[in-house]
């Protein structure tokens, strides 16, 4: 959006409002489960916002209050390039709880994954297989920077992480967040007892069940929903997050690991017919590597390598902490760099 004279020569507003009403002309840009986002004019400050605030069904529910509320502070907290900057937390009487942040330009990685699938070739022209990893790394140095100040994520996946049209890359929906020493905001809704046991094949009989049956045009697929009792979405989650088990920030590694593949393969590596299904090929499955899953996309062994160490199922076989997933992602990405030069 190009700068404007208009909303930077005018006089402050007077009398000076405040909340809500310092905002004008609020369009709705999308809403999911429990709130809604709305684009709007900040009249102080001379800026177009972004507000989050809950549906009109929730306003008044005492337990989504206070995760909106804990999701802005979590959000305002985390200061970095990579998260959005949060200018106002307020409560209206009509709207209830709301936060307004910074408006960011371009499309979520997700978006950009289904139009590779689809054969887009301008899209495949601005995304090859380095800036698709870029991408992931620099989601993963933002969660370094989340990790250090103690908050795990626990819900990344492609469609939270926003390609700017400068380049940027932004880890969104920190909602799901889970801070080391503070109380988990259940209210009831997630109880703290494992809720899924997964028992890995033994026999021999067994060996053909331990690789994942993928389902191919995964992106044509309808979304999968998580259990009532879990936090997260299934194709990207942790098998500890499967177990409703205690988790850190390796179950992020996982997660982003799992982005690494799709981002790669163009493919997701989990995927199955329905939720439980794909929770059994993460509990249990391996996927194929994805340089033999996409061929045509070039993919080092090197790559198939460190998808499966961030991915593997036992906490303690995976990257210990997301810098050593970069430090390795740095190394790949010299490897395929100079392949594409070549």
């Amino acid at each position: 959006m190009m700068l404007s004279l208009s909303s930077t020569d005018i006089q402050l507003p007077s009398p000076r409002p405040h909340g809500l009403a310092k905002y004008s002309d609020l369009t709705e840009m999308a809403r999911g489960g429990n709130g809604v986002l709305y684009s709007a004019f900040d009249q102080i400050v001379g800026r177009t916002v972004v507000l989050k605030m809950l549906l009109p069904e929730h306003r008044l529910d005492r337990g989504f209050r206070r995760r909106l509320l804990r999701e802005a502070r979590v959000t305002a907290q985390l200061e970095h390039p990579g998260t959005v900057p949060v200018h106002e937390i307020g409560e209206d009487d009509e709207f209830g709880i709301y936060y307004a942040m910074k408006r960011i330009s371009g499309e979520n990685f997700f978006s950009v994954l289904r139009q590779l699938a689809k054969g887009e070739e301008s899209v495949a022209a601005a995304f090859p297989l380095h800036r698709r990893i870029e991408i992931v790394r620099d989601t993963c140095q933002t969660l370094v920077f989340a990790h250090a100040a103690g908050v795990i994520h626990r819900d990344v996946k492609p469609e939270n992480i926003w390609v700017g049209n400068f380049g940027e890359v932004t880890l969104l929906d920190w909602g799901a967040a889970k801070v080391w020493g503070e109380p988990t905001l259940d209210d009831g809704r997630y109880p703290t007892s494992p809720v899924r046991h997964s028992h890995a094949p033994h026999s021999e009989s067994d060996k053909s069940s331990m690789h994942v049956k993928h389902e191919e045009k995964t992106y044509e697929l309808p979304t999968l929903t998580p259990a009532n009792q879990l936090i997260g979405t299934p194709t990207y989650m942790s098998p500890e997050q499967i177990s409703n088990r205690e988790v850190d920030e390796r179950s992020d590694v996982f997660s982003a690991g799992v982005c690494l593949y799709e981002a790669m393969a163009i493919a997701e590596p989990f995927r199955g017919k329905n939720r439980d299904e794909t929770f059994d090929n993460i509990c249990m499955r391996q996927p194929t590597p994805p340089s033999e899953r996409s061929p045509k996309q070039h993919i080092p062994e090197e790559a198939d390598r460190i998808v499966f160490k961030a991915i593997a199922k036992q906490t303690t076989s995976r990257y210990q902490s997301m810098r050593e997933m970069i430090a390795d992602l740095d190394e790949l990405l010299l490897i395929v760099r100079q392949d594409e030069s070549d």
